[in-house]
């Protein structure tokens, strides 16, 4: 299954775990969120238990995109975030980069660029 095609309350409760198995927060993540996606911490808890919103959805209705995502680099899941067409799995993607690093122990000063 494309992960653009979960339900967000199965994908992003994912990315919580990555994070918080290496120690990480709750709202280290949210913080990320909300500066990639501008939605408010009581928002991505409401997408949470809502059973119908698409992974994809959340992504696509952002209220703000960050415009300095583009300034993330690298890979991520084996696929390089320049070569990534699909504008909305970019979007996935660039999450799940930020992500990666906080989990690696990069400061939130270097992942909020």
């Amino acid at each position: 299954m494309n992960v653009c095609e979960m339900k967000f309350s199965k994908a992003y409760p994912m990315l919580l775990w990555k994070a918080m198995k290496k120690g990480k927060t709750r709202e280290e993540v949210f913080c990320i969120t909300e500066w990639l996606t501008g939605y408010s911490a009581e928002e991505i808890d409401r997408s949470i238990v809502d059973t119908e919103l698409i992974y994809g959805d959340f992504f696509r209705n952002a209220p703000h995109w960050n415009e300095r995502a583009d300034r993330i680099r690298g890979s991520i899941c084996g696929m390089r975030l320049d070569t990534i067409e699909d504008p909305t799995l970019k979007r996935v993607r660039q999450l799940d980069k930020l992500v990666d690093e906080l989990s690696k122990g990069r400061s939130m000063e270097k992942i909020l660029r």
